[in-house]
């Protein structure tokens, strides 16, 4: 991953409600969830949603899908190992001790089984 494509995803996920929509998303798994579930479960107006939604997509982080006329949005699983692999790629610095076991830590976290 580049530079700017971690600006743009970081960016993206500095807001509260569009963490917490990635976040839910990354919950949900690759079925997704369909928009209106999306907005009951944070509690965001259909617009503002939309909103979010969008930013996400343009940073990579979320794809939709059409399901006759619902929209399934999911986290892109392989944009989101990119950028945390990004983020920790020189984190070490050849100490390991350093960062510990970042694979031990999102298995824990019940995300990366």
């Amino acid at each position: 991953m580049q530079l700017p494509t971690a600006v743009e995803a970081l960016s993206a996920l500095a807001h509260a409600s569009r963490l917490a929509v990635f976040r839910l998303l990354v919950r949900a798994g690759a079925e997704g969830m369909a928009a209106g579930d999306i907005a009951r479960e944070i509690g965001a107006l259909p617009n503002t949603l939309s909103t979010h939604l969008t930013i996400l997509g343009h940073a990579g982080l979320v794809r939709s899908r059409r399901e006759g006329r619902s929209i399934i949005y999911s986290a892109d699983y392989d944009r989101m190992r990119d950028l945390l692999g990004f983020l920790v790629a020189d984190c070490c610095a050849g100490r390991p001790e350093i960062c510990g076991s970042l694979g031990e830590l999102a298995t824990d976290a019940g995300c990366c089984p």
